[in-house]
């Protein structure tokens, strides 16, 4: 059993890394004002999917109760709000900071992650949560998670 664990645990990261690294090499291919052009007419810029993806992937540490999230903040502007909503954002360069100190961090929270944990709850859940619905478990939030960042990187293909 704990190898088929460990040979799941491997597939789903190898697929979060992949798209990951896809999008950090799009991410630096891309200037700040290659960033400020919207994906599709009225829809978001590449700056509001940057700080989306930074603000949505940050919340992974506390929901695996690895510690507090990095950059709380910028829920506010990249979670809770719509782009276009009016307010002030950090600037690109800081965002680009984020990325790669939160893909970082997390690499290495990952990677110290023995197979067995990735199939216990998360926080967003109980204990009888789990036991009704085990696979809503670690490794099922970072396989949507990666679907989610999949998604918006197809978007961002769009403004190149």
């Amino acid at each position: 059993m704990a190898d088929q664990q460990a040979i799941f645990v491997k597939m789903a990261l190898q697929a979060w890394d992949s798209y990951i690294k896809r999008a950090d090499t799009l991410f630096n291919s891309l200037g700040d004002e290659a960033l400020l052009k919207e994906v599709s007419p009225g829809k978001n810029t590449g700056v509001y999917l940057l700080g989306h993806l930074i603000a949505v992937n940050d919340g992974i540490i506390p929901i695996f109760g690895l510690g507090s999230r990095l950059y709380p903040e910028l829920d506010a502007l990249f979670v809770s709000k719509p782009d276009k909503s009016g307010l002030d954002l950090p600037p690109t360069s800081k965002l680009r900071e984020y990325w790669t100190n939160l893909n970082n961090t997390l690499t290495n929270y990952f990677n110290q992650m023995p197979p067995a944990d990735w199939f216990k709850r998360h926080n967003l859940m109980t204990d009888e949560d789990l036991v009704k619905e085990p696979h809503r478990n670690k490794l099922s939030v970072l396989i949507n998670r990666t679907n989610h960042l999949a998604w918006h990187y197809g978007q961002l293909l769009l403004i190149q």
